[in-house]
């Protein structure tokens, strides 16, 4: 079970380490979120825009993504899959996974420690060709 008083339940030391340096203190919607995934529960984080949410979401699965060995097995790769509500957030999306990503790395260097270059994988997958790459088939889209 998480310690209740650790605001970054469960990140590895290179996300922890850049979160602090990054942020002054976790919001309450990203402390409540981390908690409540970090127990193994799913989590829906409402809350005033502002307030972390969308980061909430990306720093752990960030997180588990750079801390964890890419399974072999290629129909076990995606490990996250995020659905937004709206074209306009995508920038917000964008923002999101850039800092965590480039600062993440960093710290990770600056530790010593060994992680998982997500930022490549992801620049592979963007635009029309991600479909393609995740093997969709005609057949798969209803119509």
């Amino acid at each position: 079970m998480d310690d209740p008083t650790d605001d970054l339940p469960g990140f590895s030391d290179p996300t922890r380490v850049w979160f602090e340096a990054a942020f002054a203190t976790p919001t309450a919607a990203q402390v409540g979120a981390w908690h409540t995934i970090a127990a193994g529960k799913h989590a829906l984080v409402v809350a005033p825009t502002g307030s972390g949410k969308t980061l909430s979401a990306f720093l752990w699965s960030i997180d588990r993504l750079t801390a964890t060995e890419r399974p072999a097995d290629k129909l076990k790769r995606c490990r996250v899959l995020y659905v937004s509500p709206l074209k306009a957030l995508a920038v917000d999306v964008e923002r999101n996974l850039r800092a965590p990503l480039a600062g993440i790395r960093h710290t990770a260097d600056r530790l010593g420690a060994a992680i998982a270059d997500v930022a490549e994988h992801l620049a592979r997958l963007r635009g029309e060709h991600q479909v393609q790459r995740l093997g969709r088939r005609d057949e798969d889209v209803g119509g």
